[in-house]
């Protein structure tokens, strides 16, 4: 399997062994792991984590604590009993993803990554840059680009696509906004939070804002926007509801 299939067979995986009766610790045990799947997929590191795998021995941190300590025990104890080929090794793929999140130090990153999923923030993205031209010389410059991670281009959301065997590098155009946008817009129906004249005035607001929401609702010039803050990279955003027009739905 490609390391993309391996992480979304994972998954698979997860959701067998989810069941109705579990225990609270073990519905947390599993979210856990869903979510650092994800948070190893979100932020491009499909093509380094296929590395990490393919080490002769990689190592293991075994003093990491709290929930990922919790989480690889559960693992273990699973990988232990009998199963299928595939199966044990999909199950091998979740905890060598637990390991190489703490293995990495990245055990603070994919805490972070979790609070902004609860949050129901944006997709996550994983840089941002004022302009196309920055955006191109920063791929074409990066040592190991991230692969398929979101990022934000003059205020619209890309994509990072990278072959590694071709040292092909794109930033292809990603409508993973105006979808978050329009399922928003249905869930949560815009109540203005603050409004501004213009944006610079809301602009200028958001800035000033030491630890801002990680997405409220403000109206600028009577219409609808989307204040975002990406606390990862530091950054702020401010996306006009009407992108979604043509998802709505």
């Amino acid at each position: 399997m490609t390391a993309p299939e391996e992480l979304w067979e994972a998954q698979r995986i997860l959701g067998k062994l989810w069941k109705q009766d579990q225990t609270p610790d073990q519905a947390l045990i599993l979210g856990f792991a869903r979510d650092a799947l994800e948070f190893i997929s979100d932020t491009g590191q499909r093509h380094r984590f296929r590395d990490y795998r393919l080490q002769p021995s990689p190592g293991v941190t075994h003093d990491s604590g709290g929930l990922w300590q919790q989480a690889e025990r559960f693992f273990m104890k699973v990988l232990g009993a009998a199963h299928p080929p595939d199966t044990a090794e999909l199950l091998r793929v979740i905890v060598d993803a637990l390991h190489f999140i703490a293995t990495t130090g990245q055990l603070a990153a994919l805490e972070e990554y979790i609070q902004h999923l609860e949050a129901g923030a944006p997709p996550y993205v994983v840089a941002s840059f004022g302009s196309p031209e920055e955006a191109e010389a920063w791929l074409m410059n990066h040592p190991d680009p991230p692969d398929f991670a979101h990022i934000i281009v003059a205020g619209e959301y890309r994509a990072v696509s990278f072959d590694r065997e071709k040292n092909i590098r794109k930033l292809p155009n990603d409508n993973a906004i105006e979808y978050y946008l329009a399922e928003l817009q249905k869930e949560e129906p815009p109540v203005s939070q603050a409004s501004f004249a213009t944006r610079e005035e809301a602009e200028a607001w958001l800035k000033a804002q030491s630890q801002p929401a990680r997405r409220m609702w403000v109206s600028i010039g009577g219409e609808p926007y989307l204040a975002a803050y990406y606390p990862n990279i530091n950054h702020r955003a401010l996306f006009p509801l009407a992108m979604a027009e043509g998802y709505r739905f």
